[in-house]
């Protein structure tokens, strides 16, 4: 590239004070607009747009050249940094403009298959397909940015406080206990394969055990599970280890973490300690363990105001141990008409609720889908429990308490997002803690592991893990953000025995526990420090700090919900001879 046409300043950095000054760009035609006389071409690089002006009387030859440049053409633009006579209060650079003196077209483009504009409203589709363009917005541009500088903040953070950066292979063993793997054949070893890690869980214990003490990591992950907006097959992960601590002190570093990320990222100053929670309380209140507090509309049981009732539904639900909760949206009931309360019948039943009950008060006068089944001190008892006076609409699902419980807690999300009562600029921060060690599972019939197997359980709670697993607490935490797990540890287990007596636990024989984890279990005997950490979603804590809902969002290259690239085609066939190196055949099911 020719020494004159060198850039010397980026395209987002001109401000008034550079007036006067000579200045070479390069970039992309954002948008070029033809007056006549005078011909404007907006150059878009990394850190935003210049506007260049070409006058036709003033530069005749340049004129001609600039009459054939279109939108997004690679050129490289001299000229003088000018006052912009109708200034644009909407443009960082909108109070000035280059007077172009010379301009190189470093390479032509086609007419492309998406506007490059933030607003152009085209299909998911065409953005994944075309991501090189669609990289091109000043959007994506910034949210890429925003991604290096809150990664950078952490690195700062975690190596201030001694922590020490260390890789982990991504060629491991599968995983058991846990989500389905990514599977990697070798060629070297016949008919045995390398998973892709969900989390370098226990070779980050294992580094603990090698006395690094403090660790940390920005690596990624791998998941082979159904994808939602804030879910990606290959994910990015911080993740956190600490030597000689108990779940206090990983807490309070992490606290003074995110209070460094929120500072230097968003310019907000968060106060710690954060609000903690209990995870029955969060059950109870909510209905999820990552409750969202920006709004109201709590969970209450209301099974007392239907104790004598005759309506058969309530009546079974009290009979068979079941529960009866519901909430309140209050002042709001107006704006829910027959037809929207039947859509959010259908949304709960995505939940497994076999339907929605509702009361409704206006002005004092009462309707319900149960209007005949309901007696005067029925409805009393439910206003009492809610303090509704004239105005309301109560929502009841009366079932298994897991199944009221997600129902009616991602109901309250729908009705205050759809009311437009969230404020997106208020960051609420919470620990959950007290998790159950175990939960059942109806599929494989047995107990597992809440977190995953190598959390440490409530010391009191350990004689329990063989007889009644159900009563036994972990020391496991979360952090929610707005509603959003964005990061999740626990205090592990620093010894073989105990380690044992969980897998146990979790039905595993002898001979289980030698194959999938003797390595570990051996490492445990030799001396093991008390230690813990956390995991942070870094894509999820980055889609937070963008703003936006959809993951994809702050990804250079994501996949889409059915794990696919659209950009290289990937997951892509491969051919016969490389199968047989790999000793793999293809089953035809044709």
């Amino acid at each position: 590239m020719e020494t004159k046409f060198k850039r010397t300043a980026m395209c987002g950095s001109l401000r008034a004070n550079d007036i006067g000054n000579e200045v070479v760009l390069n970039g992309w035609v954002a948008k070029e607009r033809n007056l006549g006389a005078l011909i404007f071409i907006d150059l878009r690089d990394a850190t935003g747009i210049s506007q260049v002006v070409v006058r036709k009387e003033e530069t005749p030859d340049l004129y001609e050249l600039a009459e054939d440049i279109r939108g997004e053409f690679v050129i490289a633009v001299r000229g003088i940094v000018s006052e912009r006579e109708s200034k644009n209060p909407n443009m960082d650079t909108g109070d000035i403009e280059i007077l172009a003196t010379e301009i190189k077209v470093l390479d032509k483009a086609k007419t492309t298959p998406i506007y490059v504009k933030d607003d152009d409203n085209v299909s998911e589709t065409m953005r994944l397909k075309y991501r090189y363009l669609d990289l091109r917005k000043q959007s994506m541009q910034k949210n890429l940015r925003l991604r290096a500088k809150t990664a950078k903040v952490i690195r700062d953070f975690l190596y201030e406080n001694d922590f020490v950066e260390v890789e982990t292979p991504f060629l491991t063993n599968p995983t058991p206990e846990g989500a389905r793997d990514y599977l990697v054949p070798s060629r070297v070893n016949e008919q045995k394969f390398y998973a892709l890690p969900q989390s370098p869980q226990q070779l980050k214990q294992m580094l603990m055990v090698g006395g690094v003490d403090r660790y940390y990591q920005i690596v990624k992950c791998f998941r082979d599970e159904d994808l939602r907006a804030n879910r990606q097959p290959e994910f990015t992960q911080v993740d956190i280890e600490m030597s000689f601590v108990d779940m206090e002190d990983v807490i309070e570093v992490n606290e003074k973490l995110v209070q460094r990320v929120f500072k230097e990222i968003k310019g907000i100053d968060l106060e710690i300690p954060f609000k903690r929670m209990s995870y029955e309380e969060a059950m109870d209140l909510y209905g999820v363990d990552k409750p969202d507090l920006r709004f109201g509309f709590e969970l209450k049981d209301i099974a007392y105001a239907f104790r004598e009732t005759s309506f058969g539904v309530f009546k079974s639900a009290i009979d068979e141990g079941k529960v009866i909760k519901a909430i309140n949206i209050g002042e709001y009931e107006s704006e829910y008409s027959r037809k929207k309360i039947d859509k959010l019948t259908d949304f709960v039943k995505d939940y497994g609720a076999k339907g929605l009950i509702w009361i409704k008060f206006h002005d004092g006068e009462m309707s319900s889908s149960i209007s005949k089944f309901l007696n005067e001190n029925e409805v009393e008892e439910v206003k009492k429990i809610f303090g509704i006076d004239k105005n309301g609409l109560v929502f009841i699902v009366a079932d298994e308490a897991d199944i009221a419980n997600a129902s009616l807690g991602n109901l309250r999300v729908k009705i205050a997002k759809d009311m437009d009562l969230i404020d997106n600029e208020n960051y609420n921060i919470l620990w959950i803690t007290d998790f159950p060690m175990f939960e059942y599972s109806e599929e494989e019939k047995r107990y597992t592991a809440k977190h995953h197997p190598f959390t440490k359980p409530v010391q009191e709670d350990i004689e329990f893990m063989s007889t009644e697993p159900e009563r036994c607490k972990a020391m496991a935490y979360d952090l929610v953000i707005n509603g959003d797990e964005i990061g999740g540890g626990s205090i592990r287990i620093n010894n073989s025995e105990l380690q044992n007596k969980v897998f146990e636990a979790l039905k595993l024989t002898d001979d289980e526990i030698e194959k999938k984890f003797g390595y570990f279990i051996e490492a445990l005997s030799y001396g093991t420090p008390p230690h813990g950490g956390i995991a942070y979603g870094f894509d999820r804590l980055i889609m937070l700090l963008a703003g936006t809902d959809n993951i994809k969002d702050v990804i250079a290259f994501p996949k889409t919900q059915s794990a696919t690239c659209l950009l290289t085609g990937a997951p892509s066939p491969v051919g016969k001879e490389q199968l047989e190196e790999l000793h793999i055949e293809l089953r035809n099911n044709g």
